[in-house]
């Protein structure tokens, strides 16, 4: 708490901008707010708490007053609602991306300090220095086997063993003098190496660091997705969410007037113009009715990232609404199976329902729809997925993919129910023991008909998520391909050797490929994208991980 006198508005700075966030708490704020005051001095509320105003002005320039309280209140008027579960998550993810970037810049920085640079010209120099003194050495050996043979061919007894002697030693002094460049080297290197192991013990402490925050954090997620499928929004969650992760957001922050105030006008484009808070109630806690209030520097810092929060997309479950109400009669698709398109509408997530084709007490088998991800990602608007969804149906958090299918790919999917049978069956996938026909339609006509594809596949972070070919830098990426029906948008069966990402997108679209990227594929194709990637897992054939029967699913293609 900050009283008036300290602080007269909100202030924070961004390092990774730069840039100082500032809002004011003016005297046409302060004047607005006692206007408030004096409605609510017509009220009683049963404890006191924290009211804000915020002047804004709209895309179009035109003012605008918001008013907000701290916490839950039954009062009518016009109030900035609290914010929603995605909206606390939001604010929450911001600071847990922003911890695991900190964490991920420290770890670049120390990979990058000179002391590595350094040992590894000097480890080299002194490789150099050795590779000259073992040629050196080689030559003194040869030297000395020639002189050994003429020795014992020319000199007698005594003198054979004189000559012999020497060799000797001149051999031992050989050894003693790669032992004194290696004990060289090694005093040399010992500093350096005191500091790499101390480096290196960082980045070791770092990493812990990043992935218990990560790990934390989706499992904070599965929480809230959970809670959200059964329709349970209890405050409870989200408090046990704040205190398990030790965010300098604390549960009251995120229910302050404050925070209301400034994510309302964040999602709503509106400019913040200038914010006044004030006590109103019974004193409390060192707040006094009446009185003006700012905030801590940490808070402010979590203010801030609220107010820079871009307007979100709608949630899994609004967009799933929106679906159900529009009906599949607004969804488009190809005339025909040779893929001549009716039309172009745009890419939206599918809310259509993994089909179970196949379940035991090893491994489920999926019909995964286009536009739902295969596993849930880092933030919180991406964890609607095919693994949570079954997670959440089957009551089962042991469930895991054992590969995976792009979100815009449809198709079959495999995931196993236990330990065991996810590493059996992931074993099958790394060794290539799995048969996989992909079916797709192509955006244009190919000169080849069938034939093999082997193109290097790099995943180049300047370019991500798209991968690239790379000679120098690319994995292995081999693929089969056999043209079913030719035309102006020819049909084709893929069938992968490898498993790289995106490796059917990149073979199909590259110019060393088939030269015609997937129909949809707006991230390879760069053409306007289609209701859906043109893309589906048709046929999958593996060993089960516990009887050892071979087994073969088959999907229809839905285009």
């Amino acid at each position: 708490m900050i009283s008036a006198s300290a602080q007269s508005g909100y202030s924070a700075y961004c390092p990774h901008t730069e840039v100082t966030w500032q809002l004011p708490r003016t005297r046409a704020a302060e004047s607005i707010a006692k206007r408030l005051m004096e409605q609510l001095s017509s009220t009683s509320p049963p404890t006191g708490r924290l009211y804000g105003v915020l002047l804004a002005h709209t895309i179009s320039g035109k003012p605008c007053t918001l008013h907000a309280y701290s916490g839950s209140l039954a009062t009518a008027g016009e109030w900035v609602p609290p914010l929603t579960v995605s909206a606390q998550m939001s604010v929450l993810e911001t600071e847990v991306l922003q911890k695991l970037n900190e964490l991920k810049t420290k770890l670049i920085a120390l990979d990058q300090l000179p002391v590595h640079q350094c040992y590894q010209r000097l480890a080299q120099q002194h490789a150099e220095q050795r590779h000259q003194l073992a040629l050196t050495h080689q030559q003194r050996k040869q030297n000395r086997d020639r002189r050994r043979c003429q020795y014992q061919n020319t000199l007698e007894k005594g003198a054979l063993s004189k000559a012999l002697d020497r060799l000797k030693r001149e051999s031992q002094q050989d050894s003693r003098e790669r032992c004194r460049l290696k004990q060289l080297h090694k005093q040399t290197l010992a500093p350096l190496s005191q500091d790499i192991d101390r480096v290196q013990q960082q980045q070791r402490n770092l990493k812990q660091t990043y992935t218990a925050l990560s790990k934390q954090w989706q499992t904070q997620m599965q929480r809230v997705y959970t809670a959200e499928m059964t329709d349970k929004y209890p405050g409870l969650i989200l408090k046990d969410v704040v205190s398990d992760l030790q965010c300098s957001i604390s549960a009251s922050l995120l229910e302050r007037a404050a925070t209301k105030l400034l994510y309302h006008a964040a999602i709503n484009q509106l400019s913040p113009i200038a914010m006044a808070e004030f006590w109103w109630g019974p004193p409390q806690g060192g707040y006094s009715p009446g009185q003006f209030y700012g905030a801590s520097s940490a808070e402010c810092q979590t203010l801030m990232r609220v107010a820079q929060i871009a307007p979100p997309s709608k949630s899994w479950i609004d967009r799933k609404l929106d679906i159900d109400a529009r009906g599949d009669a607004a969804r488009k698709k190809p005339s025909d199976r040779s893929g001549n398109r009716s039309g172009y509408v745009s890419n939206s997530r599918s809310q259509k329902p993994p089909v179970i084709l196949y379940q035991d007490e090893s491994l489920i088998v999926v019909d995964k729809p286009a536009g739902l991800l295969s596993v849930p990602g880092r933030r919180y608007q991406q964890q609607d997925s095919v693994l949570n969804r079954l997670r959440y149906q089957l009551s089962n958090d042991a469930l895991q993919v054992v590969h995976r299918l792009d979100q815009a790919t449809s198709g079959l999917l495999v995931l196993a129910v236990s330990p065991t049978a996810h590493k059996q069956l992931s074993q099958q996938f790394a060794q290539r023991q799995v048969g996989k026909r992909y079916e797709a339609i192509l955006s244009q006509p190919i000169e080849i008909a069938s034939g093999t594809i082997s193109l290097p596949l790099w995943s180049n972070p300047q370019e991500r998520p798209k991968q690239s070919v790379s000679a120098a830098h690319g994995r292995a990426s081999i693929t089969h391909f056999q043209s079913v029906h030719a035309g102006e948008h020819p049909r084709v069966q893929f069938i992968p050797q490898t498993g790289r990402t995106h490796q059917l997108r990149v073979h199909a679209a590259h110019p060393q490929g088939l030269n015609s990227p997937i129909l949809g594929d707006g991230l390879y194709g760069g053409s306007t994208p289609t209701e859906r990637l043109y893309l589906h897992a048709a046929s999958l054939e593996f060993v089960h991980p516990r009887t050892h029967q071979p087994l073969c699913f088959a999907s229809d293609v839905p285009f």
